[in-house]
């Protein structure tokens, strides 16, 4: 590939989706790539490189941003953090919200929505806690087919597999042929929508509990901060952030700090260090929000 064309689709990446591209990863490009060069009729990367500057048809870079992006996910993926949610967070965050009964959770990058039915599934089995709640999620992701995807709720054998007990499949799951479809009940709480991390947060609202899990660690630093501090600026003072295993906020950002003794859990800067005595932490109950 010439460093031109490398270049030109490496910034196309970086300022559309956040995602860094090094001159060693130019096997990635070609091997995702090809098929999107191909979907247009186009022989080469370089003949698709040539149509991006030309801006010859508006629906060739949504293409390849939704074809470079990650999509890796599966049903109560790492386990701990639905734990945590049941266990800890949903519960202290009912004592703070006793006048509303309203909570909002938000799943970004949730890819083709194996998280957010999670999250519904465990509200279910859990209806005795939290069935007189409001709970509602957003779950959002940069990529259109991802959404689709999700919003259709339908998947393969090995998808249902992948972390999900057989006792929910039985139970929340319609067999279709080779396919699994999810109950209509698990997307009543569920609102899908197309977002970009790197766009204006304002319009999405405040949330309680922000699952951004593995989406960081495909972020040079300076990006890593700005989603991070667009985040705080969306999160209710008592709110916590779920990262993935492999992320972390210590040196990227001073808005979050982690909730002791909870991995990959994460609370404005405030709420824990007890800066502000009368903001609710999970560690100590206060008073409404």
């Amino acid at each position: 590939m010439k460093p031109d064309d490398f270049s030109l689709l490496a910034t196309l990446l970086k300022d559309q989706s956040g995602l860094v591209l090094t001159t060693d990863k130019v096997y990635l490009l070609e091997s995702r790539l090809m098929p999107v060069a191909r979907q247009f009729s186009m022989k080469s990367l370089e003949e698709l490189a040539q149509a991006i500057r030309l801006k010859k048809d508006s629906r060739i870079v949504p293409a390849v941003v939704e074809a470079m992006t990650t999509n890796e996910s599966l049903f109560f993926r790492d386990m701990k953090p639905f734990d945590q949610l049941k266990r800890l967070v949903l519960p202290k965050l009912m004592e703070t919200r006793q006048s509303t009964k309203r909570i909002r959770i938000w799943s970004a990058a949730c890819s083709s929505g194996q998280e957010p039915y999670s999250i519904s599934m465990m509200l279910r089995e859990e209806k005795a806690t939290f069935g007189a709640w409001k709970v509602e999620m957003l779950a959002t992701d940069l990529a259109q087919n991802m959404i689709d995807r999700a919003k259709e709720g339908v998947y393969s054998q090995f998808e249902v597999q992948r972390g999900l007990p057989i006792t929910m499949l039985v139970k929340y799951f319609k067999q279709e042929g080779d396919k699994w479809r999810v109950d209509p009940s698990l997307r009543e709480n569920i609102q899908f929508r197309t977002y970009n991390l790197l766009h204006d947060l304002t319009p999405l609202g405040q949330f309680d509990v922000v699952f951004c899990r593995n989406v960081l660690i495909y972020f040079d630093q300076p990006t890593k901060t700005k989603v991070l501090e667009a985040i705080a600026k969306r999160m209710a003072p008592d709110g916590v952030l779920y990262l993935g295993g492999a992320e972390t906020v210590l040196g990227i950002s001073d808005k979050f700090q982690p909730i002791p003794g909870e991995r990959g859990l994460y609370g404005l800067t405030q709420a824990v260090s007890g800066a502000k005595p009368a903001t609710p932490t999970l560690n100590a109950a206060a008073g409404g929000r």
